[in-house]
């Protein structure tokens, strides 16, 4: 072979193998970048070109799909009572993408998840039309629905668990969006969707898991858990060592207590978790010190940030930087501290539960278009936040301030019930919020406790704020709806 033959030879050889290689990289390297790449409008076809699996709560189907007019897109997504439960299912949008269940399970309700390739076979040899799998919930619809309508057209969330399990039973959050109204690419969506993205109100937070407050009061169930585990008290009954007025270490400022009239002084554990005294609460937790506090308060699930149910959580924070006055701050709920709705309602459960912190999960079974079981949940113990001794006494105290005190409430005729209001300041230029926790009791234990958190507009002056007022009835109803009394 001549010279010249032999150059073009390799040279070619050259061109032939980079070709080869730059095959590879697109097909395998770059296969999934390209294939999710927001102009590949083949996978947004494919994606809408068949009805899609649906979210099931308390066994019917809150979700949907429709043909769509004039576009490639065939289907589009439906959703039932989609103001309730769009804290649930999230969105899932021909133009704006999706979120939450409707996002995370995707290739189930689509039909592509390598788990439904047997009945995807099985369809194209039988002629079948295909369909995506479904996702059942935990939710219970009653439960559900007393979340929503009770907290109406006020700006606040509800979270209520099986403390049992870790189910959660309803999730609601409002302001509120129905995920319909913006499902599609047509002009009426665009419009629905950009009202969405003005809203100063922020429809589209999951306030119940997304959102961070100061938990206040009701962050002195993990304070009293706190003081009993650590040997600081062991009688709820017994005086504590509580000045009133009692002025934070290393500061002149005094920690005023809500009520100026109520027995705080030198009280007991008990009577001051009737009365919500700030004094008693403030002292044990600087007295007990940050380090003795933060790990308590984490083995309630604050500091993690990879809370998951399956939808991840905001990271509820029990601060580390602290000096004792605002370690007291934080006892009472106050200051640094920060929670989400589903972080209060899990410490709740937890003591409900004797101690025993169960994860959080809202996915019960995934399940493909056959009926038949992909996946199944499992109860899972996160922790065992403190002894069950110490949870009942503190069980008991919650009771008590249901029954004497603060969490009158929450009361139910013949049921058991342990509540915990909170009022949480949040500066000058901030409203306060109103919070109440609780649960109640059955023979089998506890089948629910639930967290609310109220965030008054401008029109509710701040004595007027209360979590035994404006949140409390609302937790009620929420645990009615579960005994179905």
């Amino acid at each position: 072979m001549n010279r010249p033959v032999r150059h073009i030879a390799i040279f070619t050889g050259v061109l032939v193998l980079a070709l080869l290689v730059r095959a590879t990289w697109v097909q395998f390297v770059r296969t999934d970048e390209l294939a999710n790449h927001e102009k590949n409008r083949r996978v947004a076809i494919a994606s809408f070109s068949q009805p899609r699996g649906n979210i099931i709560v308390g066994g019917e189907p809150i979700t949907g799909s429709t043909v769509t007019e004039g576009s490639d897109l065939k289907y589009k997504r439906t959703f039932k009572d989609g103001k309730m439960y769009a804290p649930v299912t999230g969105f899932f949008s021909q133009g704006y993408g999706s979120t939450q269940l409707e996002s995370l399970n995707n290739r189930l309700l689509n039909g592509t998840d390598d788990r439904l390739f047997l009945q995807r076979t099985n369809d194209m040899l039988t002629g079948k039309k295909p369909r995506g799998g479904d996702v059942v919930t935990t939710i219970d619809p009653k439960a559900q629905k007393a979340a929503f309508e009770g907290l109406g057209d006020r700006k606040g969330a509800v979270v209520a668990l099986d403390p049992r399990t870790g189910k959660i039973l309803a999730l609601a959050s409002t302001p509120s969006y129905d995920p319909s109204v913006f499902a599609g690419t047509g002009g009426k969506d665009k419009a629905a969707w950009e009202a969405l993205e003005k809203d100063k109100d922020k429809p589209t937070l999951n306030r119940a898991l997304r959102e961070t407050y100061p938990p206040g009061s009701t962050f002195k169930i993990v304070t009293a858990s706190a003081a009993l585990e650590n040997g600081l008290y062991s009688d709820i009954d017994g005086k504590t060592d509580s000045p009133d007025p009692w002025t934070m270490p290393g500061t002149r400022t005094v920690l005023p207590n809500q009520n100026p009239t109520a027995p705080c002084k030198d009280a007991s554990l008990n009577v001051a978790m009737q009365h919500s005294c700030n004094n008693v609460y403030g002292k044990v937790s600087s007295d007990l010190g940050k380090q003795k506090m933060k790990e308590t308060a984490e083995r309630f699930g604050f500091n993690d940030a990879k809370v998951d149910t399956p939808v991840r959580a905001a990271k509820s924070t029990f601060p580390d930087n602290i000096n004792k006055s605002q370690t007291a701050l934080a006892g009472i709920g106050q200051g640094s501290l920060t929670a989400t709705p589903l972080q209060v309602a899990m410490m709740t459960a937890a003591i409900a539960n004797d101690g025993k912190l169960m994860k959080p999960y809202m996915v019960e079974e995934l399940r493909g278009p056959d009926l038949q079981s992909v996946e199944k949940h499992q109860p899972e113990e996160m922790s065992q936040a403190v002894s069950p001794e110490v949870a009942r006494k503190v069980q008991r105290m919650m009771e008590d301030t249901a029954t004497k005190g603060t969490g009158k409430a929450a009361l139910i005729d013949g049921v058991t019930v342990g509540g915990k209001t909170g009022t949480a300041e949040r500066g000058k230029d901030q409203k306060n919020l109103a919070w109440f926790i609780s649960y109640a009791k059955t023979a089998d234990g506890s089948p629910v406790a639930v967290a609310v958190v109220i965030d008054p507009d401008e029109s509710v002056p701040n004595d007027e704020i209360s979590g035994g007022k404006l949140a409390g009835p609302i937790a009620k109803k929420v645990m009615r709806a579960v005994l179905d009394k």
